[in-house]
């Protein structure tokens, strides 16, 4: 496993994190989970992305219990903050009660006195942007955080974070984006990536199997395969019916040759295309079994040469979508999705 500065911080994180988004204590069994900790720990990860709205925070305490007893400085551990956490008007956002409130309550279900990377899991419209990197910066100063981020904020919104930040004095500042980014889905790439290669900002990016679909499980006119996301309870499968079709999933199947020319498995392409791509510090994956750790864990230090690149384009061909106004907004997130 190789490591990567994130941005220009001096924080060094695996290639590949490990990530429990939609599996621990939700659609994995504890045990299970506890399994793909351990592998993802064997093949050299030392990164795990967690948030407190997942799974209403059994997904923060069922990571501390893995991590435990493991030496806390030889780990980067991020969490999240902003989604609903509860049905109170300040169970949400990013006001400095609601900061203050979740980061302690973040740290105690880790059991841990720190985080690495604590990230605003969305912007927040209704809360002076004042008062949120204000109250980020005094977590900073009291050592319960020690780098910040952001996650699927527009380009105009970390810079104006960026801009407020240094006409306030603050001694911290956003050092990581965490966006959705992948084959198929690269809104970021007109505005977001630009602006935080100049800024010194490392991508953390999520879901670079695109819930599985780049995996090429599944194919096209056939159902989903038993087992898979598409087919488990909670959120996935609504997430995964969003972007299956014919076409698409004819046109992922064209990777495979791809794949098999670079001598990776489709979801090791996947994950090591997106590490090759400028700007991008780490990849988080999950997994409901160990073996997909192990597995996707197995794509951090490969390099892919200009001609595999553009051959990854050719195929994908018009599906690739770069639209930037699709950066996900606080106030379009589904309740019941929370993603």
């Amino acid at each position: 496993m190789e490591h990567r500065q994130l941005g220009r911080s001096g924080l060094k994180i695996s290639e590949v994190t490990y990530g429990n988004w939609l599996t621990h204590g939700e659609t994995v069994a504890e045990d299970n989970a506890l399994a793909c900790v351990r592998a993802a720990l064997d093949a050299g990860v030392t990164t795990f992305d967690t948030a407190d709205v997942y799974a209403l925070g059994a997904a923060e305490e069922l990571l501390g219990k893995a991590v435990a007893g493991i030496r806390r400085s030889s780990l980067e551990i991020a969490t999240k903050v902003c989604l609903p956490t509860g049905d109170g008007p300040n169970d949400r956002g990013l006001s400095r009660k609601h900061i203050m409130e979740s980061c302690h309550a973040s740290l105690r279900r880790l059991g841990t006195d720190y985080v690495d990377l604590y990230q605003a899991h969305r912007f927040d419209e209704e809360v002076p942007l004042e008062e949120t990197l204000v109250a980020f910066d005094d977590l900073v100063r009291q050592g319960k955080v020690l780098y910040l981020g952001v996650s699927e904020w527009t380009a105009p919104q970390i810079a104006s974070a960026l801009e407020l930040a240094d006409q306030l004095g603050l001694r911290s500042r956003i050092v990581a984006n965490q966006p959705q980014y992948n084959m198929l889905w690269r809104v970021i790439e007109p505005e977001v990536l630009p602006l935080c290669r100049r800024e010194g900002i490392g991508q953390f990016v999520f879901q670079p199997l695109a819930q599985g679909v780049l995996t090429g499980k599944y194919l096209p006119g056939e159902q989903p395969p038993s087992g898979s996301r598409a087919t488990a309870g909670g959120r996935a499968p609504r997430f995964i019916g969003r972007v299956l079709g014919p076409e698409l999933l004819t046109r992922v199947q064209g990777l495979r040759p791809l794949a098999e020319q670079a001598g990776l498995t489709m979801a090791q392409l996947a994950v090591a295309w997106t590490l090759n791509q400028e700007g991008v510090s780490s990849a988080i994956i999950g997994a409901t079994r160990p073996e997909q750790v192990t597995e996707n864990a197995a794509a951090a230090g490969v390099r892919l040469d200009a001609e595999l690149l553009a051959a990854v384009d050719e195929v994908l061909g018009t599906l690739v979508d770069r639209d930037p106004s699709k950066t996900a907004r606080l106030m379009d997130v589904d309740p019941a999705w929370q993603g």
